[in-house]
């Protein structure tokens, strides 16, 4: 009775993003997003395809998707990673999750529009929250890393 109690009140944390090049502000964002749902929540992430990434960026990942999304799931605070469509559908995402909270990166000013309208219009009751940037380091981001390593090997 205790067990189904507790599953009960399981909330379901939605989180997503590219992950390529995995660093610590990943790590960071997906802790966070964790926290957004309290004592034994669950996270699940979403990690985007290939085809999204480059549909959306010009440029394909660096690493696979499976690859991208095996290390996320391999992470102590990922409860379950799996891939996005391959086109990109917020509300698709939200009906199969169907998450008590969707939490954002600070960075993603452009999917937190459609998902904050697409909750409004359906009236679903899923809070919304962004995860802060966190201390400016030196490799916090994959662009970073990327940058790093070019002017590593142009010496």
């Amino acid at each position: 009775m205790a067990n189904e109690k507790t599953r009960e009140k399981r909330k379901v944390v939605l989180a997503s993003g590219t992950f390529d090049l995995l660093h610590l502000g990943h790590v960071r964002y997906l802790e966070e997003a964790k926290k957004a749902g309290g004592p034994n929540a669950k996270l699940i992430v979403i990690v985007a395809r290939d085809a999204t990434v480059e549909k959306r960026r010009g440029t394909k990942p660096i690493m696979s998707e499976n690859q991208r999304r095996a290390l996320v799931g391999s992470l102590k605070v990922v409860d379950e990673a799996i891939l996005g469509y391959e086109d990109f559908d917020i509300e698709k995402v939200i009906e199969k999750i169907n998450p008590n909270i969707i939490a954002l990166g600070y960075d993603r000013s452009d999917i937190a529009q459609s998902v904050k309208r697409y909750v409004e219009e359906n009236k679903l009751n899923i809070e919304i929250v962004k995860i802060s940037k966190f201390s400016e380091d030196e490799l916090d981001s994959s662009s970073k890393i990327k940058q790093k390593i070019i002017e590593y090997f142009k010496r």
